[in-house]
């Protein structure tokens, strides 16, 4: 029998009711628990990693900021130091979901409702802080830190570097947050589908991606 693939781009859940019927409520609980513990995982090492990165590069501008030889390079050290600062008290400030995720799963003896909430909460976060919002802070910061240097000092060329340098980092740094949750919602399972007398089996997967959220159904 072929295979067709239904993409619905918005969520359907009020027209899909859909109950996991092969897979077993542990084995389903037990696959949340792997992807929370992975992801709790990657999230502290991409917390270190980041936090290494940018309180290295503050100590370093801060100490250009007075030691470097040329006025220019003094300059740019200040506004360096300004933007490792700000990045640095973010990642201290937000901090991924997964660890603490993973402790309330362990922490819900098993209860797989609770699991699926807390693993779609959990996705939902990951699509929304890969999603083009979550780029707006770091936009701002280093296009003020281009217009400080390429008009406040008067060096529109080293501005666009700044500029483009900035928002090279701040995108590996969104790229590579942890996404084990969205891999875990978005795994198909069997599922059945009555509408009257008409009943269809196959299987069905949420959809949640940084562009969008859905259900896609395949049977």
């Amino acid at each position: 029998m072929p295979r067709r693939l239904l993409h619905c781009l918005a969520p359907l859940l009020f027209c899909l009711p859909l109950p996991a019927l092969a897979q077993s409520t542990s084995a389903e609980w037990q696959a949340y628990e792997d992807a929370l513990s992975r992801g709790a995982r990657q999230a502290e090492l991409w917390q270190w990693g980041w936090s290494g990165v940018y309180a290295g590069s503050l100590a370093w501008n801060a100490w250009q900021a007075s030691e470097a030889d040329d006025e220019d390079d003094r300059f740019d050290a200040r506004v360096g130091t300004l933007k490792s600062a700000i990045a640095l008290g973010g990642l201290l400030v937000d901090r991924q979901p997964h660890p603490a995720a993973y402790q309330r799963l362990r922490d819900s003896d098993g209860d797989v409702e609770a699991a699926r909430r807390l693993i779609q909460a959990v996705a939902e976060e990951e699509r929304q802080r890969r999603s083009w919002q979550a780029r707006l802070g770091s936009l701002a910061v280093n296009a003020a830190a281009g217009l400080a240097i390429g008009v406040g000092d008067d060096r529109p060329d080293d501005g666009a570097l700044n500029f483009a340098t900035g928002m090279l980092v701040s995108e590996l740094q969104l790229r590579t947050q942890p996404g084990q949750a969205m891999a875990a919602v978005n795994r198909f399972q069997p599922a059945r589908l009555t509408i009257g007398e008409l009943t269809l089996e196959g299987e069905v997967a949420w959809l949640v991606t940084p562009q969008r959220l859905g259900v896609v159904l395949r049977y």
